[in-house]
């Protein structure tokens, strides 16, 4: 098996286990009762978060592009077999918009909010197949935010989803048995980077990095709402935290509060990537819902180039 099958392996297990046992982090609120739960449970059922990133697997696998149409598509077919998964108010108004008056997914999108849109981190926490699929694409950041705009429309909503996907496709690359540097890895994140919000909490999860600081601590400067500037930073820094276990970042990312489920599926989306399957453990591998077809994605993700 190649590397990239493993890192693409990670980055799917890993992003829907974080969601997964994220989820149970909101009624465990320590690591000791959560792992007695995940030796109890029989199956791990992720959320809309982990749904979602299978639709945009789904189309990219399909298509072999970014087709915008046909993911708002095959996001509205999942939500409609499985409404249950915890889906937040955004994406189902955009479905019935479009079912409606026949717009399409990026304009009904633009349409929330009073024509804004969403700024929030739904589009950030389904994106680790765009970073997967597209690593080594020098529009990678185009490429997110067509992802992120069928409904997210708000830059900061884009420009989240694109730092955590270009966190994704920074790590794909990188040999976990090397010394990893947390310095160049934000210096290019920060780089990327296109709205103050975005670019503003980079610099400081690379000062609260440097300086050591409590995940309590960066929890509370960073953010812990449900908007993409105050969660997926610390999502990252979690990564940062704990960047040669899995364990670790997925019980930093869940236990300091705010959006657990999603938090686990940024942090470990990242962290899966990067040390690749093998360094999830296999018990809660094994547990996963719909571990099977995740892994199928993944492995086309990992097989099938993109089309210019």
């Amino acid at each position: 098996m190649t590397d990239i099958k493993i890192k693409c392996l990670g980055g799917m297990v890993g992003s829907a286990l974080g969601d997964a046992i994220g989820e149970l982090a909101f009624q465990y609120r320590n690591k000791e009762d959560i792992c007695i739960q995940l030796d109890r449970l029989k199956e791990l059922r992720y959320t809309d978060d982990t749904a979602m990133s299978i639709g945009l697997a789904e189309s990219l696998v399909k298509k072999g592009i970014l087709d915008q149409q046909d993911l708002g598509e095959t996001f509205r077919y999942n939500y409609e077999r499985e409404p249950w998964r915890g889906y937040a108010s955004g994406p189902p108004t955009i479905f019935s918009m479009v079912k409606q008056s026949g717009i399409t997914y990026a304009e009904a999108a633009r349409g929330l909010f009073g024509g804004t849109g969403s700024l929030g981190n739904g589009a950030a926490m389904r994106i680790v197949p765009v970073g997967l699929f597209f690593h080594d694409s020098s529009d990678l950041y185009e490429k997110a935010c067509m992802s992120a705009a069928v409904t997210h429309a708000h830059p900061v909503g884009k420009d989240g989803a694109a730092v955590q996907a270009r966190a994704v496709s920074l790590v794909v690359k990188l040999d976990p048995n090397e010394a990893f540097s947390s310095r160049a890895f934000m210096d290019t994140l920060i780089d990327f980077s296109r709205t103050p919000e975005i670019e503003e909490k980079m610099r400081l999860i690379q000062k609260l990095i440097n300086a050591q600081s409590p995940p309590s601590l960066a929890a509370e400067q960073l953010g812990q709402t449900v908007a993409v500037h105050e969660s997926m930073p610390f999502a990252l820094f979690s990564f940062l935290r704990h960047p040669k276990s899995f364990e670790d970042c997925l019980f930093c990312a869940t236990l300091n509060g705010g959006d657990r489920d999603t938090l686990g599926a940024m942090a470990c989306a990242i962290s899966g990537a990067y040390l690749g399957i093998e360094s999830i453990s296999q018990s809660w591998r094994m547990k996963l819902e719909n571990r099977s077809y995740i892994e199928d994605l993944a492995l086309k993700l990992s097989e099938i180039k993109p089309i210019d």
